[in-house]
C-alpha cells in the first residue's frame, strides 16, 4: 500500500475538523513488466477512441525530429532561433497554421463588430478561442493558462473561459515510454520495476504517468515519462509566440513587455520539462510542509529520476474538486498561507487536478513542476495590504501596491487611491468574513486593465492559488470565503511576529500623528472574533 505520513498535531482552532472516512485505498493490480515487453507495439490511440483536436491538427510537431531543440538544457532563444532557421519549411507550415487559425477567429470578431453583435457573440467567441488554444497544443495552452490571471494583459471578461483550459491529449506508445525509461535510467525495465501498468494511468501534453512497483524497495510509485519531441515542439511555438508578441507590442504600444512575458513563461516551461528540478522541488516541499496537519507530500526517488523520467510515491485519492470536503479546503488554504507567508516557497501550478483527497482524508499535493519564491519583503507587503484592505486605508493600500511591484514608484497615488476605493469600499464594508476573493479579483482586474498596471508573475500565481481553493469550496458551499478563513491567522501574525517591518506596520495602523487609534485595534479584534464565532 502507498506510504502515508502519520497525522501531525491538530490543525489550528479556526479550522474545525470534520469526520474522516476509514481508509479505502486499493492495492496495486499485478501487472508484469516482462509480459508487457512482449506485447505488440501500442499505438497512441486505442481502437475506437476519438482523436483529440491537438493530435488531429498539430500532432506533426511531435514528429519533427529536431534533436538539438529537444536536448536543450535551458531556455535559450538565440539557440532556438538558430536551430529552426535551418528548417524554414517547418516554421512556415506552423506559421501558416497559426495565422489561418487565429485569422479566422479575428475575422469573425471583426464581423461581429460590423454587425453590432459583439456583446451577444462574446461567449461563443470566447469558447471558440479556448478550443483554438487546445488545438494548437501545449505551448499555447500553458501560456494561456498562465496569462489567464494576468489582468494587465487581457480583459477580465476572458479570464473565466481561459481558466477552463486543459491540456490532455492522447497518450503516446507505451513501448516508446518503456524504451525512454531504460535509456534514461541505463537499466532494463525488469531490473527497475517488478510491476508496471500496461497503459498510462494519465496522459497530458508534456508526458504521461504509469503505476509501478520498485523492484528493490517494493514501494508503489508513479512513473512520469516525458513525451518524445515535446520540448522541440514547444521551442518552435515559443519562437513564433515571441515574434507575434513583438508585433502586437509595436502595433498597440502596450505598457507590458509581451516578449519579456513570453520569455518568462518559456523559462518556466523549460524548468517544468526537467524532471530533476521537479524532484528537488518535491523534496523541499515535503521537508517544509509535509508535517502540516492532514497534508500529504509524496516521497520523491532521486536515484530513479532523470531529466525525462520522474519516480515518486503513488498516492490514491480523488481530485479535491470532485469531493465535498470543506475541511480539506481550509487545510489547503492554511498550507497555502504557510507557503506564501512563512517560508516563501509556494506551489505555482494550483490546478485542481494537482490536489487530491486521499482515501484516509488527507490533502495531497502531487505535482511540483512549477514552484515560486516569495521574498520576505513581499511577504510582509502582502500582509500589510490585507490589513490596509480590511481597515479601508486605501491610501496606504496604494503604497502597498508599489511595494509589491504592482505599480511603479512614479504612479499617481491619488488616482490609484480613488480607483482602489471604488473597487474595494463596498466589498470591505460587508466585513472580512463576507469578502469574496473571486469578486475582489474580478473588480481589481478591471482596474488593472483600465489603468495599465503591471502584474508581476509571482503576484498572479499567488492570487490564483488562493482563488482556485475558494472556487473549489464555493462549488459546494456558496458562503465560503478564503480571506475570512485566514484573517485570524494574518492578524495573529501581525500582533506576534518579530519582523521589524510588520511591527512598523502595526504601529502605523494603530497610531496616527502620535495618537493611539483604539478604533483600529477594536476593528482588528472584532473581525477576528466575528470570524471565529461564525
Amino acid at each position: 500500500m502507498p506510504f502515508l505520513l502519520p497525522s501531525p498535531p491538530s490543525i489550528p482552532p479556526f479550522f474545525a475538523a470534520t469526520p474522516k472516512p476509514q481508509s479505502l485505498r486499493r492495492h496495486l493490480p499485478p501487472f508484469s513488466s516482462s509480459a508487457l515487453r512482449r506485447r505488440p507495439l501500442l499505438r497512441p490511440l486505442a481502437a475506437g477512441r476519438d482523436v483529440d483536436s491537438f493530435t488531429e491538427k498539430s500532432g506533426y510537431l511531435f514528429d519533427i525530429g529536431v534533436s538539438e531543440a529537444d536536448s536543450l538544457a535551458d531556455y535559450d532563444v538565440a539557440r532556438i532561433a538558430a536551430i529552426f532557421r535551418q528548417r524554414p519549411y517547418l516554421v512556415a507550415r506552423r506559421l501558416f497554421q497559426i495565422g489561418t487559425t487565429f485569422g479566422k477567429w479575428f475575422a469573425l470578431r471583426y464581423v461581429d463588430g460590423l454587425m453590432e453583435r459583439s456583446n451577444q457573440m462574446f461567449e461563443v467567441r470566447a469558447a471558440e478561442l479556448r478550443k483554438i488554444l487546445v488545438e494548437l497544443g501545449p505551448a499555447y495552452v500553458k501560456i494561456a493558462q498562465a496569462i489567464s490571471s494576468r489582468a494587465d494583459l487581457i480583459p477580465p471578461s476572458y479570464l473565466d473561459e481561459l481558466s477552463l483550459l486543459q491540456d490532455q491529449i492522447s497518450p503516446f506508445s507505451t513501448e516508446v515510454a518503456l524504451n525512454t525509461i531504460e535509456q534514461e535510467l541505463g537499466l532494463p525495465i525488469d531490473e527497475i520495476f517488478s510491476e508496471i501498468s500496461p497503459e498510462p494511468i494519465a496522459a497530458a501534453s508534456l508526458g504521461q504517468v504509469y503505476q509501478a512497483r520498485l523492484r528493490r524497495k517494493g514501494q508503489v510509485v508513479a512513473v512520469k515519462v516525458q513525451r518524445p519531441g515535446v520540448q522541440a515542439a514547444i521551442s518552435l511555438d515559443i519562437l513564433i509566440l515571441r515574434f507575434l508578441a513583438g508585433l502586437v507590442k509595436r502595433a498597440r504600444k502596450l505598457n507590458t513587455d509581451l516578449q519579456a512575458v513570453v520569455d518568462e513563461w518559456a523559462s518556466s516551461l523549460f524548468r517544468e520539462m526537467d524532471y530533476r528540478i521537479e524532484a528537488k522541488n518535491g523534496l523541499k516541499f515535503r521537508q517544509l510542509y509535509g508535517s502540516l496537519p492532514d497534508v500529504l507530500v509524496p516521497e520523491t526517488y532521486l536515484e530513479q529520476t532523470t531529466r525525462r523520467v520522474l519516480v515518486m510515491e503513488w498516492v490514491e485519492g480523488q481530485k479535491l474538486s470532485e469531493v465535498k470536503d470543506l475541511y480539506l479546503i481550509e487545510v489547503g488554504v492554511y498550507c497555502s498561507f504557510n507557503q506564501l507567508l512563512e517560508y516563501g516557497f509556494y506551489h505555482a501550478d494550483p490546478h485542481p487536478g494537482n490536489l487530491l483527497r486521499t482515501y484516509d482524508g488527507k490533502l495531497a499535493y502531487i505535482d511540483f513542476g512549477m514552484m515560486g519564491e516569495f521574498k520576505q519583503e513581499l511577504r510582509d507587503g502582502f500582509i500589510e495590504a490585507c490589513l490596509h484592505l480590511v481597515n479601508r486605508d486605501f491610501d496606504a493600500l496604494a503604497k502597498d501596491f508599489v511595494t509589491l511591484g504592482l505599480l511603479p514608484p512614479t504612479a499617481d497615488k491619488e488616482a490609484v487611491t480613488k480607483a482602489l476605493t471604488g473597487v474595494f469600499q463596498n466589498a470591505v464594508a460587508k466585513g472580512v468574513r463576507n469578502i469574496s476573493f473571486g469578486d475582489l479579483l474580478g473588480n481589481l482586474g478591471f482596474t488593472m486593465y483600465k489603468f495599465k498596471f503591471r502584474l508581476p508573475s509571482y503576484f498572479s500565481l499567488v492570487i490564483r492559488s488562493l482563488a482556485v481553493l475558494e472556487g473549489i469550496a464555493i462549488s459546494f458551499n456558496p458562503d465560503y470565503k478564503v480571506l475570512g478563513s485566514t484573517y485570524p491567522w494574518i492578524a495573529r501574525k501581525v500582533l506576534t511576529d518579530g519582523s521589524p517591518k510588520l511591527k512598523s506596520s502595526l504601529q502605523s495602523l494603530l497610531y496616527k500623528e502620535g495618537v493611539f487609534r483604539i478604533d483600529r485595534l477594536e476593528s482588528l479584534l472584532t473581525e477576528v472574533n466575528l470570524i471565529l464565532s461564525f
